[in-house]
């Protein structure tokens, strides 16, 4: 089966959108710059698109030592990518991190968007948050992502879905780090050890899906599918999936277009799980 990457996706600010690469670094913490900032209430409680859609109308980039934040109309903002120095406890889930708050310029600009009170925050080079014991090993870690360091999902899997909807919907929509081509549909569910490259990969987890995919990316506004349509052929104790949650195993380097190589799969099969 022949397989490749296709599409490398950073996500440096949570819930903003991501940035496209040909080539990125990866280590135990998943891919350079991602999820390495994140956007907090006044609680100190994370905010993502499920509360906050209009956070998918800020693009960053990052610009030789700089987070560059853009969106349009609204100007942009810039913030060193070492900017801040007084730490605080942030809240994601039922994880509490430590995290350094960032230019007050950048907060205020992001919350006039969202029409918040809020703060931007990076997470330390040197804080460590741990993947949960049930589905990590020691070293697993990530940083500001919901629970995995990596999602993967392939583009057979899209195009099956898409030919279920009444309108195609692009990968965007589901926020992917590592976007592979080639294969059968929903092949990525019987997945557990894949290598990219030279750099293998523990996939942990089926993504069960949330509002977020239901989001447009370039607007900001939101609709019914995917998760109408995902609830009649992707549902599975209560939950509707897509892509697969996954831990690096070494550091490396990405490429898109490398070959995608995989080394073990479940006994139990992938999408014969679920109903077709």
């Amino acid at each position: 089966m022949d397989l490749q990457v296709s599409g490398l996706f950073v996500y440096p600010v949570k819930g903003c959108r991501g940035i496209a690469h040909d080539r990125v670094p990866i280590d135990r913490s998943g891919l350079l710059h991602d999820r390495r900032w994140l956007v907090v209430d006044q609680q100190a409680s994370f905010l993502t698109q499920r509360t906050h859609p209009r956070l998918a109308l800020i693009e960053p980039r990052i610009e030789r030592d700089a987070l560059v934040l853009s969106s349009e109309g609204r100007g942009a903002v810039s913030v060193p990518l070492s900017a801040g120095l007084e730490r605080r406890r942030v809240r994601i889930w039922k994880d509490e991190v430590e995290a350094i708050a960032v230019d007050a310029d950048a907060s205020r600009w992001i919350g006039d968007l969202l029409d918040a009170e809020v703060s931007l925050v990076r997470m330390p080079p040197d804080v460590v948050r741990a993947v949960k014991p049930a589905y990590g090993q020691p070293g697993d870690r990530l940083a500001f992502a919901d629970a995995f360091p990596l999602l993967v999902a392939t583009e057979a899997s899209l195009s099956d879905l898409d030919g279920r909807l009444d309108r195609p919907l692009p990968m965007d929509r589901f926020r992917p780090n590592i976007v592979v081509r080639g294969g059968v549909p929903w092949m990525e569910d019987a997945w557990r050890r894949v290598r990219v490259g030279d750099v293998p990969l523990r996939l942990v987890k089926g993504c069960d899906r949330c509002v977020v995919t239901t989001t447009d990316q370039r607007t900001g506004e939101r609709e019914v599918e995917p998760l109408r349509t995902l609830a009649t052929v992707r549902k599975r104790d209560g939950k509707v999936y897509f892509g697969m949650n996954a831990v690096p195993e070494a550091r490396g380097i990405l490429t898109v277009g490398e070959p995608v190589t995989v080394l073990d799969v479940s006994a139990a099969g992938g999408a014969m799980a679920f109903p077709t």
